[in-house]
């Protein structure tokens, strides 16, 4: 068995992916790590206490293949001796932009590998990212804007008053949308808005594609799409929500030579 890892590094998080061959064992997600952490994981892999490290034997150094939108971590990670660092020209996407971040490339190219073009792809994450293609695995376009956790930062941050709260931890049950005190004013305002922009999206998605896909992907899927479901059940059983959604193209693209 060829045992080798995917590491897509986000904004807030290091996003992991475990890999026999081209097939998708494990995923999770861990806090940065730094520049010790990652010279103790080449030379101990078993060191490191990855989910996957009970399941397999990991043989140093792991081959690893890296996407990352934080420029100081990807310095970080180069000094790790057998990696790749996926960039565009390693996307087979036609007319992808130079600043089109690798996340939005790579989330759009494992919908294409998984669910077939054309579509269209919603990541909730740190941004809100909307990202399509057409049939011929050509780049539409797409948005992004603040995610959730970013509004609720933004807020609390940036205003002298309002505090920083967080969504009801029951995601069966929405908060009022005329609310009748602060925080959940918040909770209303950015949860509302934020249904109202993947709705529309995908609507619209849907009247130029009616019968193209929709992935939904990123750390906050799993919230939109309950919350989705309960707004709007028909459209929410037209999205396909995949947490790994990032990883599906990556076997696809590796170097086999590199690493």
């Amino acid at each position: 068995m060829s045992l080798w890892l995917a590491l897509a590094i986000g904004n807030s998080r290091l996003h992991w992916a475990a890999f026999s061959d081209s097939r998708l064992l494990h995923n999770w997600d861990s806090d940065y790590w730094t520049a010790a952490a990652i010279a103790q994981f080449a030379a101990d892999p078993a060191s490191a206490g990855l989910s996957i490290a009970s399941e397999v034997s990991l043989q140093a150094p792991v081959p690893l293949a890296i996407a990352s939108v934080v420029p100081a971590q990807t310095d970080l990670w180069q000094q790790y001796p057998a990696q790749q660092i996926l960039t565009l020209a390693d996307v087979p996407l036609a007319k992808m932009y130079p600043t089109l971040g690798i996340d939005r490339a790579l989330t759009l190219w494992g919908a294409i590998c998984s669910l077939g073009a054309p579509v269209l792809v919603i990541d909730a994450g740190t941004a809100l990212t909307f990202t399509a293609a057409d049939r011929a695995n050509t780049l539409l376009g797409g948005a992004i804007l603040p995610g959730l956790r970013l509004q609720q930062q933004a807020l609390a941050q940036d205003t002298a008053a309002l505090p920083l709260v967080a969504l009801q931890p029951d995601l069966n049950l929405l908060p009022p949308r005329w609310a009748t005190d602060t925080p959940t004013a918040i909770r209303s305002g950015i949860l509302y808005t934020l249904l109202a922009s993947l709705q529309d999206f995908a609507c619209d998605w849907l009247l130029q594609e009616p019968e193209g896909a929709i992935a939904l992907t990123g750390g906050d899927s799993a919230l939109l799409h309950q919350a989705l479901s309960q707004q709007n059940p028909a459209l929410a059983a037209r999205i396909h929500r995949d947490p790994a959604l990032i990883f599906r193209g990556i076997p696809a693209l590796r170097n086999w030579s590199l690493i």
